[in-house]
């Protein structure tokens, strides 16, 4: 079967990555334009602070087209671009170095994976990752806005909880366990009325497991617009009105490590 060519902005070790799994994929560079042709995913593979300029290098009609990958809460950005129904996924593989192959993230918890994608291009990508032995689910979008919720407070919860502790992913963890557990129950309470949700049962033993698989990953506060800011807004928005803050343990932590 003649797969799917992908056109993949971005040539660092996720778009290399994806590229070496197909065939004839096109691959550009940040800053490059998006061809009118051929038709099919482009899949956008920078980093957050390069999005607007690959929108703006994106042919008008070939939009709908973008399939977004990156981390943190990008669905208010993507309405404010009129790109809210584009394709997002949820990556929980990682490419440790540019060459390598990508390792998934697969837990004691969700040994079938937790990589999602959502939107038009969602089985395409589904399609490309599976094909080379790594996992992806197509939930409904209700699933997905609650997998993409679950992934921001992972994000969010672990890297602030190691960044004030000095640890890693895998030493939060183990160390600081009732900490960032604490943190994460705070995080989706607040969290998930905001979208509309419901967090299943057990999703934070999910997230320690996730953090298991990963567990030598550093930690550290960054792309703040994108994670945490995202709750940070909520509370200053309640703070405003005369309420109190959703996220207080949040708020606090990020005072402590002076990033607000």
């Amino acid at each position: 079967m003649t797969r799917q060519v992908f056109t993949i902005v971005g040539r660092g070790r996720v778009g290399a990555a994806l590229a070496e799994m197909g065939q004839n994929d096109i691959l550009i560079g940040r800053g490059e334009s998006v061809p009118e042709a051929p038709q099919g995913p482009v899949i956008v593979c920078t980093r957050n602070d390069a999005l607007a300029d690959v929108v703006s290098s994106t042919p008008p009609d070939r939009r709908k087209d973008l399939v977004f990958i990156q981390n943190g809460m990008l669905q208010p950005w993507l309405d404010g671009q009129g790109l809210g129904d584009n394709t997002q996924v949820l990556v929980y593989f990682a490419v440790a170095k540019k060459g390598e192959a990508p390792i998934d993230g697969k837990t004691d918890l969700n040994p079938e994976g937790l990589t999602a994608a959502w939107g038009l291009h969602a089985e395409a990508v589904a399609e490309r990752l599976k094909s080379n032995g790594l996992s992806c689910s197509t939930p409904d979008r209700p699933q997905f806005v609650k997998a993409m919720l679950e992934k921001l407070i992972w994000i969010s919860a672990y890297m602030l909880v190691g960044a004030r502790n000095g640890a890693s992913i895998g030493d939060v963890e183990r160390e600081h366990r009732s900490e960032v557990g604490a943190l994460i129950e705070e995080l989706a309470a607040g969290g998930a009325p905001e979208l509309g949700v419901s967090l299943d049962e057990g999703f934070a033993e999910r997230l320690h497991a996730y953090s298991r698989s990963v567990a030598h990953f550093p930690t550290a506060v960054k792309e703040f617009s994108w994670r945490n800011g995202w709750f940070y807004d909520l509370s200053q928005k309640a703070r405003a009105e005369g309420k109190p803050d959703p996220f207080p343990t949040h708020s606090a932590f990020l005072k402590e490590l002076g990033v607000v």
